[in-house]
């Protein structure tokens, strides 16, 4: 369905980037193909040069993967959108496409842990400056700006403190300095989120998570506001190579079918949990931008359309107690990664964030005894009654005084 322009979000998940095919399929077709051929040596030669339509070779495009990028591009709201093959070569995309030797930029300090390495241990090699800064002050923000500051790169919430940045505030002062903004949406999803509509220019995801949501899939998309900055992205991305296949870029698109109503199960059943961890004498703080004790409450009602479905907590107990606790889940799969119908739990400081080392992850406020938890959409008391058990499991070892009470 070409004009989704008029349809309400929730049907734009089942329609946007579907069009007409041979034998009336519903489903867009899998072109698995490596490449494809021309009606002649003229019409080659009219692709090659942009003239002519249609497609030459799936490293530069492909119908399912382009109907996987109408479909992203319509919920966001953008123009345009270029399949990856993982969330970190979308990332890879935009800083190459913006970075280059002499130019400044500035990055969230709760940032996912790869983020942060790539910037400071690639393209530092290349004289690429960054500064990482507490994107939720916006002071702070305008502190770091300078003269060759060419991108703001946001992501909000926060992995894995869930810290939420005023996107319209820090579009205001990146745009003074001539600086593009660009936004790591995935732990929102365009159903809970979406940057274009407080100015931001580019958007990335690592479709990994909510929005395929089935952790059958390794994937990423940057969705651009303005057709012109999708040229150069594209140009990048072609010669670096770093494309979605096409038969992830279905599982993808069909995936996104169910985004909305999926979202619905994520933000409900998150909500409850989180409530019930913050009663819970075992924990120290719970951060969910849900609840009103979340720093950032308010900006989070102006800015999402729902709380989403991550939880990060503190334990009682430090590295020793994070640890135990990730030996006695039951249902809740012990794993990284995020956004998957299923719950996972993970221990930053020993898993996704290793790789910062403990002052980088200090300085970002990941503390060593921080958890982390995609909340599924399972019955909600189910995986309460998983996480009190859980967590009666690490006051026992810690020699606690305790009542068993689980959740019933």
């Amino acid at each position: 369905m070409k004009d989704h322009e008029n349809i309400n979000f929730e049907s734009k998940c089942v329609h946007a980037g579907i069009d007409e095919y041979e034998f009336g399929a519903v489903v867009p077709p899998i072109y698995q193909t490596s490449t494809f051929k021309f009606k002649s040596a003229q019409h080659g030669a009219s692709l090659f040069m942009g003239e002519g339509k249609g497609h030459i070779y799936t490293r530069m495009s492909n119908p399912t993967v382009e109907a996987m990028e109408d479909s992203v591009a319509a919920l966001e709201g953008g123009a345009k959108a270029l399949g990856c093959a993982s969330g970190m070569a979308a990332i890879n995309t935009v800083f190459a496409t913006y970075l280059s030797a002499g130019t400044h930029i500035v990055c969230s300090q709760a940032v996912y842990g790869p983020t942060n390495t790539l910037l400071k241990t690639v393209f530092s090699r290349f004289g690429v400056e960054t500064s990482f800064v507490d994107t939720t002050d916006v002071a702070a923000v305008k502190a770091a700006m300078k003269e060759n500051t060419v991108l703001v790169y946001v992501e909000t919430p926060g992995n894995p403190t869930l810290a939420v940045s005023d996107l319209a505030e820090i579009v205001k002062i990146a745009h003074e300095y001539g600086a593009k903004v660009c936004v790591d949406n995935t732990f929102m999803s365009p159903a809970l989120q979406r940057p274009f509509e407080f100015g931001v220019d580019v958007i990335i995801h690592s479709m990994t998570k909510f929005l395929n949501g089935h952790a059958d899939v390794v994937a990423g998309i940057v969705v651009v506001k303005d057709a012109a900055d999708y040229t150069p992205l594209k140009k990048v991305l072609n010669q670096t190579g770093g494309v979605i296949d096409p038969f992830n870029s279905f599982l993808v698109h069909r995936g996104i079918k169910t985004l909305a109503i999926r979202m619905e199960r994520h933000c409900e059943n998150a909500q409850k949990v989180a409530e019930f961890l913050e009663k819970h004498d075992m924990v120290e703080s719970v951060t969910f931008p849900g609840l009103r004790s979340h720093p950032q409450y308010f900006t989070g009602l102006k800015q999402h359309k729902g709380h989403g479905g991550m939880i990060t907590f503190e334990l009682k107990g430090g590295y020793d107690a994070g640890e135990i606790m990730m030996n006695s889940v039951k249902l809740c799969q012990l794993a990284v990664s995020l956004g998957g119908v299923e719950s996972l739990i993970q221990h930053p400081a020993s898993m996704t964030h290793f790789s910062m080392g403990p002052d980088a992850r200090k300085e970002a406020g990941i503390t060593e005894g921080m958890v982390r938890l995609s909340v599924g959409i399972e019955n909600h008391k189910d995986i309460i009654k998983d996480l009190e058990r859980a967590l009666y499991e690490v006051g026992e070892a810690l020699n606690v005084k305790q009542e068993k009470n689980l959740f019933r």
